[in-house]
């Protein structure tokens, strides 16, 4: 009989977050499948854990993923963690969990802390619907054209970002979103927790020098029901010219908003250069 993997969540910051069952999660198994191994060290010797492990990472994932499902197959088990948070959630594990799916290996989930969520309930921004975009790229096409995609999204959109990244990821969002409510959400659970609530204009303005640190979580207003269709021509010059503030071209910012208005580009071209 085949073994089970447990996918483990991890404390994003606080560890007093670790639950019990994932304690005796970690303790029971035979090895644990580590993001980065010096990482979890620390947190095994907190709580006493003495498991084995082994490194999962983006960059072994096939071949260790093997080498993971074929001791499961010999009826050995295993827990997938990560540096902090649930695995799987834009970070390692999703390769292991579908070969598991496939080869028939029992997955079970030992919930824990995810940014994602956490952030999305203290964002003071509507919880109802929404969706989660992840990591936005660091090439300025891909990341440009992932956020053009989004424009006429109504739920609320949730990202995660790298401090170093934030004043061209604030500046684009502006560019393609125009002015919006966004919670900036840094170090959750951490000693210097912070949410900030504020607009799209303000945060690409005030935070451009860079000056954010730690893990950042982004919670994005999704577009008004209205905002597909500007009243007048005049709306949508106004529009495009947010997005020439937000570093479009005059020709770019025009087709974006003829996309979201139903105004025609070259009449808001016109508008704008004159």
């Amino acid at each position: 009989m085949s073994g089970r993997l447990y996918v483990v969540g991890t404390p994003i910051g606080n560890l007093s977050d670790f639950s019990p069952r994932a304690v005796e999660t970690l303790k029971n198994v035979d090895f644990i499948a580590a993001e980065d191994t010096r990482v979890t060290v620390k947190l095994l010797n907190r709580f006493e854990i003495h498991t084995p492990m082994v490194s999962y990472h983006k960059y072994n994932s096939i071949e260790r993923g093997e080498e993971i499902c074929r001791r499961l197959l010999d009826g050995e088990s295993c827990a997938i963690v990560t540096d902090a948070g649930m695995p799987c959630i834009s970070d390692p594990g999703e390769p292991l969990v579908k070969s598991c799916g496939q080869l028939g290996i029992e997955v079970c989930a030992v919930p824990g802390p995810t940014a994602a969520m956490s952030a999305l309930a203290i964002s003071g921004l509507p919880t109802g619907r929404f969706t989660f975009e992840g990591f936005l790229s660091v090439n300025k096409l891909s990341r440009r054209e992932h956020l053009n995609s989004l424009i006429k999204e109504q739920r609320t959109m949730i990202f995660y970002e790298a401090p170093h990244k934030m004043p061209n990821t604030l500046k684009d969002m502006y560019a393609a979103f125009g002015d919006r409510k966004i919670a900036i959400i840094r170090e959750l659970t951490k000693i210097h927790e912070q949410v900030i609530r504020t607009t799209l204009s303000e945060a690409a303005e005030k935070y451009a020098d860079g000056s954010l640190k730690g893990e950042i979580v982004l919670i994005l207003d999704g577009a008004a029901a209205k905002q597909e269709k500007a009243e007048t021509i005049d709306d949508a010059v106004e529009l495009a010219r947010q997005r020439i503030e937000g570093g479009l071209s005059a020709s770019a910012a025009a087709k974006e908003a003829a996309e979201i208005t139903g105004f025609k580009k070259g009449e808001i071209y016109r508008k704008l250069i004159n």
